[in-house]
């Protein structure tokens, strides 16, 4: 088989029962997510599959480099924001070998058509980081129509220079994806095959449909939008996303590649304010269920078994070992890779193996571990252990009735942290806005 095209679509702040097929209930419109519903119908779905953070920018680390988000100073900051620019550290160093970089060492072309997230010129960029193109913001969260970031300014770039384009920017993401696989189609058939990071701000906050243009006046001294928004308009923003991602689809299957093109989909983190995270609690920022397990579908015609659901465990640094297995390329010896190759599982889907995964975090003094059915947890000094697939809601704490196996765990957790960095002094959570303004969940 040819190395497949790879489409990485990841969304942000997207709850985990936001979707049709994850049990999310229909809006006013209709079904919110029809054609991401389809590609998991005709694929795989993954119903306990986790991102590598609860918050956006240390996920997207571990994205790019296949390894522990920790590993990088950026990585502890919770997540990077405006107030970075002009940090010389505060970013994805160029010279660390990237899920896009390796990829092009094998002759993919790539491209990622959306947030960067990852740090500011000219210290960092995509351009620097390994992809050919690069058309989106730099920053964690932009209006969707001004594409301003929080601090006032405007953030949208082609390549590493700011551009001004019209338009809601879900849609111009989208367009911009199409026009790539239609020009992608002909050095892909002559044996140069694609990697696309598609990474929507949908659906975060402003909460703005593309029907919504007034709005941008509205919200642009607070970009944060705390008082705004309401769960009609943030579906609408995921039919949106829905919507262009099928533009897509359909780009392929006129350019005759959707048959050997692995599409993924993801979330970064979990879900905020107007979110369905059924029957998870917690969201963005927590390393409880609701701010760790997200959506993972996967669509490969040549290779997925379609219909496929599975309960294999899995990390967001695990699917980017597994693309640049796919391509054909492998981790550098000077970093080798903390994610784990999914590719004789995609497969297989019924081949399910065990993955020990770890997290933890400066808010609130978490940490997390995830073994089987366990999950160890600590929140505010206080330790939780839970049997994850008889109580996903997190409610039965078993610490005092099994203290050993909590004890065991507790110790795998501290001999995994002993292994990263120590979490540095100046490492901030920098939201943007004071976690108590949020809703308690």
């Amino acid at each position: 088989m040819n190395r497949p095209n790879i489409i990485f679509i990841v969304a942000d702040d997207l709850g985990f029962a936001d979707l049709g097929c994850y049990g999310g209930r229909e809006a006013e419109f209709g079904p919110v997510s029809p054609v991401i519903d389809q590609l998991a119908a005709n694929g795989l779905r993954l119903t306990e599959g986790y991102a590598n953070s609860p918050v956006c920018s240390p996920t997207r680390f571990a994205l790019m480099t296949a390894r522990y988000q920790y590993r990088l100073r950026g990585g502890a900051d919770e997540p990077i924001n405006s107030k970075s620019k002009g940090s010389t550290t505060l970013g994805l160093p160029p010279e660390h070998p990237s899920l896009p970089s390796l990829l092009k060492e094998t002759g993919y072309h790539t491209a990622l058509i959306g947030k960067w997230h990852l740090g500011y010129p000219p210290a960092f960029s995509p351009i620097k980081s390994g992809y050919d193109e690069f058309f989106g913001p730099m920053s964690g969260g932009v209006d969707y129509f001004t594409h301003c970031s929080n601090n006032g300014t405007h953030d949208l770039y082609f390549g590493e220079a700011e551009h001004s384009e019209e338009g809601y920017l879900t849609d111009l993401l989208s367009k911009r994806a199409v026009d790539y696989v239609h020009r992608m189609a002909k050095p892909a058939q002559e044996g140069t095959p694609f990697f696309l990071s598609l990474h929507y701000t949908a659906p975060h906050w402003p909460w703005e449909t593309r029907d919504d243009a007034d709005l941008a006046d509205q919200v642009k001294d607070n970009l944060f939008h705390l008082d705004g928004g309401n769960v009609h308009t943030y579906r609408r923003m995921i039919h949106h996303m829905d919507e262009g991602i099928g533009w897509v689809v359909d780009a392929l299957r006129e350019t005759q590649q959707l048959e050997n093109t692995l599409l993924v989909f993801t979330s970064d983190n979990g879900g905020e304010r107007f979110s369905d995270n059924w029957p998870l609690v917690g969201g963005k920022m927590d390393l409880t269920e609701g701010g760790i397990r997200v959506p993972w579908i996967a669509h490969w015609p040549a290779a997925i078994p379609a219909g496929s659901v599975s309960e294999q465990h899995c990390l967001t640094m695990d699917w980017s070992a597994t693309m640049i297995e796919l391509g054909g390329a492998q981790a550098a010896p000077t970093h080798p890779f903390d994610g784990v190759s999914l590719s004789k599982f995609l497969r297989d889907p019924s081949s399910l193996f065990e993955r020990p995964m770890f997290w933890r975090m400066n808010h609130r003094g978490q940490r997390a571990m995830r073994s089987g059915p366990w999950k160890y947890l600590r929140v505010d000094g206080n330790d939780f252990l839970f049997n994850i697939q008889l109580d996903a809601r997190e409610r039965a704490n078993l610490a005092k009735r099994e203290p050993e196996r909590l004890a065991k765990m507790r110790q795998a957790w501290e001999d995994w942290n002993a292994s990263m960095p120590a979490i540095p002094e100046d490492a901030t959570i920098s939201l943007g806005y004071s976690y108590k303004d949020m809703p308690q969940r």
